[in-house]
């Protein structure tokens, strides 16, 4: 994949970050990144061959991921009876997103991404055959699920900056929103289907064989890269971006860097304050919501409940692509997040089932525009020899933070209900945004 003159439309160097008039001339040419894919093809990015495989094989990977959750956490329950360690499932899978994710950003630029990609498959499957065994053997132990689970989370992260480069350097800068969109779409598609796979498995080969099975559908992903060329630096010279610390403190050497590109730092703003003060943190509180619905939890309600978010952003991800609608844009992404925050807040507060439903639905849609959309512009304005931190930045903040999630939800909604503490969370996640979305336009007089 060469280098194309509209890239260094998006890409800035050190120079032009702190330059004051590139600075202040920033939004227009973010808001201009619509023109990049004028022709507004339809799934643009399924016209390259090597990306419809990796959406194919990248799928298969997630609803793997997913089908691990449905049947780990279920025998766990049936075995350990602990609330304690589903709780700390919660934590492991996201807490290494927020220590790891900016330091393994950088081994992204460091390294050949398809590597990278294949050990964090290889510990997926790793961690799926194991807990097959384990199960299957009657030998499993508190122990062994924590560091099983541990080592779940740190696989997740290691795939996931590695991945962006992957998929930037197959479509280039001209279809990259319609990839990381459609990506997006098959992470939901893959979580959408994973517990009807997985529920099957469990029915059909039980629990420790269906685990082991479930392991080989990280294999095609990992053969795939080893057929294909690309390394996720393009013409890029290797050995940038390297690391200096962990977590927080290199996040704020990141962060540092590109302090003067205001798309950039808003984007990584709006995924850190959706996840910190919404999240999915309500998904854990939906047998609530659905017995408050008159759904009952064990029914099909309450499980379409669980699946409409999934369901919404996987529909929404195709109607957007089919389309060609929303191209990426700061006060576009910002727009959607508040419509988002408008949804979920009516779904805190819905009198019925339908409506609660329906709301859900469109949450996934919104949910799915403007972290896609967020996700591209980092992607495009990064500039080259930050790009994996500045992935890994926002994987941080975007999934990271979720960690918190489950205190501005979970544990406030058990002093005041866990329908006020979501629509209050809602509610000042909108005032934040609306925030952000002054910082991030700034007026015609500056």
């Amino acid at each position: 994949m060469h280098a194309t003159g509209l890239s260094a439309t998006f890409s800035f160097g050190m120079e032009s970050v702190t330059d004051e008039k590139t600075e202040r001339s920033l939004p227009r040419s973010v808001d201009s990144a619509a023109t990049v894919g004028r022709e507004q093809v339809a799934f643009a990015a399924l016209r390259h061959h090597d990306f419809r495989l990796y959406f194919v094989t990248s799928m298969l990977a997630m609803m793997a991921d997913n089908i691990e959750h449905v049947i780990s956490y279920w025998v766990m329950f049936e075995v350990f009876h602990s609330p304690v360690l589903g709780g700390f499932a919660v934590v492991s899978h996201w807490t290494p997103f927020l220590l790891f994710s900016v330091y393994f950003g950088a081994l992204a630029d460091r390294f050949d991404c398809r590597r990278i990609i294949q050990i964090s498959q290889l510990m997926f499957m790793g961690v799926s055959l194991t807990w097959g065994l384990l199960f299957l053997t009657n030998t499993i132990q508190i122990w062994h699920a924590a560091v099983l689970l541990v080592v779940h989370g740190l696989a997740g992260v290691l795939w996931g900056p590695a991945s962006q480069l992957i998929i930037h350097e197959i479509v280039g800068v001209e279809h990259l929103q319609s990839a990381v969109r459609l990506s997006s779409t098959s992470r939901q598609l893959g979580i959408l289907l994973g517990p009807a796979v997985g529920g099957a498995l469990m029915l059909l080969l039980g629990p420790s064989i269906g685990l082991i099975v479930n392991g080989l559908l990280y294999l095609p992903l990992a053969v795939w890269l080893m057929l294909v060329p690309y390394t996720g630096h393009r013409q890029e010279v290797p050995g940038v971006g390297k690391a200096r610390g962990f977590g927080v403190k290199e996040a704020l050497n990141v962060l540092r860097e590109v302090s003067g590109n205001r798309a950039i730092v808003s984007m990584v703003l709006l995924g850190g304050f959706s996840a910190l003060f919404v999240g999915s943190a309500f998904q854990a509180q939906m047998p609530e919501y659905a017995h408050d619905l008159g759904a009952d939890k064990e029914g099909f309600a309450y499980s379409a409940l669980l699946a409409a978010n999934a369901a919404g952003a996987v529909i929404g991800g195709l109607l957007l692509e089919g389309r060609g609608l929303l191209q990426p844009r700061v006060r576009t992404a910002i727009v959607c997040c508040i419509l988002w925050c408008l949804v979920i807040a009516g779904f805190a507060a819905a009198p019925n089932y339908p409506l609660a439903f329906t709301l859900l639905f469109l949450a996934g849609v919104f949910n799915l525009a403007f972290n896609s959309m967020a996700q591209t512009l980092v992607q495009l304005l990064a500039p080259s020899h930050l790009r994996g931190r500045l992935i890994g930045l926002f994987s941080m903040s975007n999934n990271g933070l979720r960690a918190f999630s489950g205190l501005t939800v979970g544990v406030l909604g058990g002093f005041i209900g866990v329908h006020w503490s979501l629509g209050l969370s809602a509610a000042t996640l909108l005032a934040v945004t609306i925030a952000l979305f002054a910082f991030a336009i700034p007026s015609s007089r500056e």
